[in-house]
């Protein structure tokens, strides 16, 4: 198995479509990055991580909050974009990128698919 990072934040619809992601598999652990708003209203499991950022930091700020508070021992993570903003998408692939992790881009459309 492997730990899955995703990105809760803005965009209609895309919490249903992270939450499908979340629940379509049984993940090591579960990184969610979110704002503000998605710390005070996601409803977080035992297995989740939480790291909050101001997406109007400056992006360098972002992407040091990011990789400080990664902690995966893994040689890559399953990652999903479909929350967010672009400069959040940029910082958190710089994040994790910078900590030596390969990514695997995946989706959630019928089924859990990989990119």
């Amino acid at each position: 198995m492997t730990s899955l990072i995703v990105l809760l934040s803005t965009g209609k619809g895309t919490w249903a479509k992270t939450i499908k992601i979340i629940n379509s598999h049984t993940w090591d652990k579960i990184i969610i990055v979110t704002n503000e708003f998605g710390k005070s209203t996601f409803q977080k499991k035992d297995n989740m991580e939480l790291i909050v950022i101001n997406p109007d930091d400056p992006i360098k700020k972002i992407i040091s909050k990011i990789k400080d508070s990664l902690n995966i021992i893994d040689t890559e993570v399953a990652l999903n974009l479909s929350s967010g903003s672009g400069k959040e998408h940029m910082a958190l692939l710089s994040a994790i990128l910078k900590s030596g992790l390969g990514i695997r881009l995946i989706t959630y459309e019928t089924e859990l698919t990989e990119l």
